[in-house]
């Protein structure tokens, strides 16, 4: 790997690196207060988009994780900014929840499902075949399909459940047009998050757990990749991929004394 600039920001990924399955990953209380208390900027990313930042602050602190609210970068917000950037002020049928829709008014969209823009498909728990029908209308009536990310499945206590990724291949097989995935592994999730707190792709880091997103998502921006195995994926797993991980730790503890 080439030399690389100290790391003067860090991004991570929150599910299976600093909680999983409900519970926080050992360290991770103590890395998040050690980001806080450098003064470094930081923050924490998901491709969850049903909750806001107030919500996912809340339930991390439940978890003993003090993340700032504005601490919190989720697909949600990556997605909101990038339809403000592309059509300021436009209208969008939406498929998702609060997460969402916050973000979405708060960048001075207009949600309806009169003629919109954009159909902006998220994450819910309560998929609704009349707003999956309505959502393949509107898209061949010319409206443009935005995605906020491709994760085909989501963890829950019983299992897997369908995400946002399994239900826009239904709708694309529906009207033959995919949608714009804005969420990990694109890119524009990472660079969108730089910009959120001026840090440069040279001198940051990102912390993931999952090979397919995380690293490639933090690789193609430009960033210093590290995979904890807290997570998706095992040291054996990552050997696999064409592309590799600047490093590859056991937990985000492993990384408190370097921040």
């Amino acid at each position: 790997m080439q030399d690389r600039k100290p790391v003067e920001s860090w991004l991570t990924d929150m599910d299976g690196v600093l909680v999983h399955e409900g519970q926080p990953v050992p360290g991770a209380p103590e890395f998040v207060k050690r980001l806080r208390t450098s003064g470094k900027p930081f923050l924490v990313l998901t491709n969850n988009s049903i909750y806001t930042p107030r919500d996912l602050q809340a339930r991390l602190a439940r978890m003993g994780l003090d993340v700032p609210e504005q601490a919190i970068w989720s697909s949600a917000l990556a997605t909101a900014q990038f339809l403000a950037d592309q059509r300021p002020g436009g209208t969008a049928y939406v498929i998702g929840e609060a997460g969402l829709t916050t973000a979405l008014h708060a960048v001075g969209y207009v949600l309806s499902d009169f003629a919109p823009d954009y159909v902006v498909l998220g994450e819910t728990r309560t998929y609704s075949f009349e707003a999956i029908t309505k959502a393949v209308r509107l898209i061949n009536d010319g409206a443009r399909f935005i995605c906020t990310n491709p994760d085909a499945t989501g963890p829950s206590v019983e299992g897997a459940l369908p995400a946002a990724g399994s239900v826009a291949a239904m709708i694309s097989k529906a009207t033959g047009v995919e949608p714009y995935f804005v969420g990990k592994p694109n890119p524009m999730m990472m660079r969108s998050a730089l910009n959120t707190i001026n840090a440069h792709s040279e001198s940051t880091a990102m912390i993931g757990d999952r090979m397919d997103t995380d690293i490639l998502c933090g690789l193609e921006a430009g960033l210093e990749t590290i995979l904890v195995l807290t997570g998706i994926s095992s040291r054996a797993e990552a050997e696999r991929y064409p592309y590799r991980p600047s490093r590859i730790v056991n937990s985000v503890a492993d990384l408190i004394d370097e921040v």
